[in-house]
């Protein structure tokens, strides 16, 4: 009924490799929009880490590198990169509160549903095509915030476009949320039921 993750012992695989990569550029974020005030930096490379997301997945698909540490660090990863940078824009006052917040909510009760129901023996479940088409708009809309937020030249056309990848990015990561709750409840049953053998 649902795609479970399968277990590998691997953990030094090219995929994850690349998700250590875009962790590490996580730091230069924080540096060129903090320190250097380089927003629209700061936002070219957060669209890049966005834009990049799929990369690790498919190569672990593709040549067979899957592995259950990599099923957890990459999204873990994904997820944390996500929230620090709608903290530290939201530090910046380039996004608006609500929103900030509006995501902040979602990602972190998200979060820490899974964690505790994986604690209590739920299996783990691969992300839904919906989920990741959410991450993908909102991974677009928050860097275009951001680069609105310079005040360069076209900056209003870019704060129009950032809502139009925000409006249905919002909607779509709670409508998600919603339906992770029969998935959590089903996955967490075959885990104990797997766990007592």
């Amino acid at each position: 009924m649902y795609d479970l993750i399968v277990p590998s012992s691997r953990v030094l695989t090219v995929p994850n490799l690349i998700t250590l990569v875009r962790l590490a550029c996580l730091p230069v974020f924080l540096w060129l929009l903090f320190s250097v005030e380089d927003r629209a930096g700061a936002a070219w490379l957060l669209g890049a880490l966005g834009a990049t997301d799929w990369v690790d997945g498919w190569v672990a698909r593709r040549f067979d590198q899957q592995s259950s540490f990599g099923a957890i660090f990459d999204p873990s990863v994904d997820r944390g990169l996500f929230i620090v940078a709608v903290l530290a824009i939201l530090i910046d006052q380039s996004m608006p509160p609500w929103f900030a917040l509006a995501i902040l909510i979602r990602e972190i009760s998200v979060a820490l549903v899974m964690v505790v129901a994986t604690a209590f023996g739920m299996q783990r479940f691969a992300v839904s095509v919906w989920g990741k088409r959410y991450t993908f708009l909102l991974m677009f809309a928050v860097p275009l915030m951001l680069l609105a937020a310079d005040d360069g030249r076209g900056a209003n056309s870019v704060k129009i476009g950032a809502w139009l990848f925000a409006i249905p990015g919002i909607t779509l990561s709670y409508l998600t949320a919603i339906a992770y709750v029969p998935k959590i409840r089903h996955n967490l049953r075959v885990g104990r039921k797997t766990r007592r053998g």
